[in-house]
């Protein structure tokens, strides 16, 4: 989907739109959300959105996304995610990627996983079958949801004011963030697997 049909389905629907993407992209079916939000902000600061309303719509368009999958997880089940996951981007791949480090830190998953496409998917599902208290993932969701959401739209607005940028050229720039985080991510494992690495050694000695 391009920016023009985005921008298009905006104009036609209004805002509402922005709060369907958002949640759709969190229960799993296919939507540019990174890219979504960087044009809010671009979009914005050329006055073509309100900030705040288009903010407000995004925020609460990923939580509800949140809560519904959460939802479904809890009083439906892993019989039928295992099932109909596939038609969301949930494969067994990325479940079993999930099972493995969501028990361990069930904060980090839930607030790290947003920046992570695939395991921003899962992650409501899984807490929901496994019985994650409500009212914890309801706290760590709603802190994930602005900790996510607020950067990528300030960054495309203030991006739009130092920079001329062409819309078209904006499912780009989610991309690049995407990138660049998976990095940062490689780059803390590389670092955490020499730190154990380096202290059984010493321990030996």
């Amino acid at each position: 989907m391009n920016v023009e049909t985005i921008i298009n389905y905006i104009n036609i629907y209004g805002y509402f739109v922005i709060f369907l993407f958002l949640l759709f992209g969190i229960i799993g079916i296919p939507a540019p959300e990174e890219s979504l939000l960087f044009l809010i902000g671009v979009l914005s600061f050329h006055h073509q959105l309100s900030l705040g309303l288009a903010m407000l719509c995004s925020i609460l368009g990923a939580f509800t996304g949140m809560l519904a999958a959460y939802s479904v997880g809890k009083f439906v089940g892993f019989p039928f995610i295992k099932k109909y996951g596939k038609y969301a981007g949930i494969t067994n791949d990325r479940w079993e990627k999930v099972t493995g480090k969501y028990t361990t830190n069930v904060r980090k998953t839930i607030l790290i996983g947003f920046y992570l496409p695939g395991i921003r998917q899962i992650s409501p599902y899984f807490a929901g079958i496994n019985n994650i208290p409500f009212r914890r993932f309801l706290v760590f969701s709603m802190i994930g949801t602005f900790l996510w959401t607020i950067p990528f739209i300030v960054g495309g607005y203030f991006a739009g004011k130092v920079f001329h940028i062409n819309p078209d050229y904006v499912p780009y720039v989610g991309i690049a963030f995407f990138f660049l985080f998976s990095l940062y991510m490689i780059f803390k494992y590389i670092k955490g697997k020499r730190r154990n690495y380096l202290n059984r050694h010493t321990n030996k000695t």
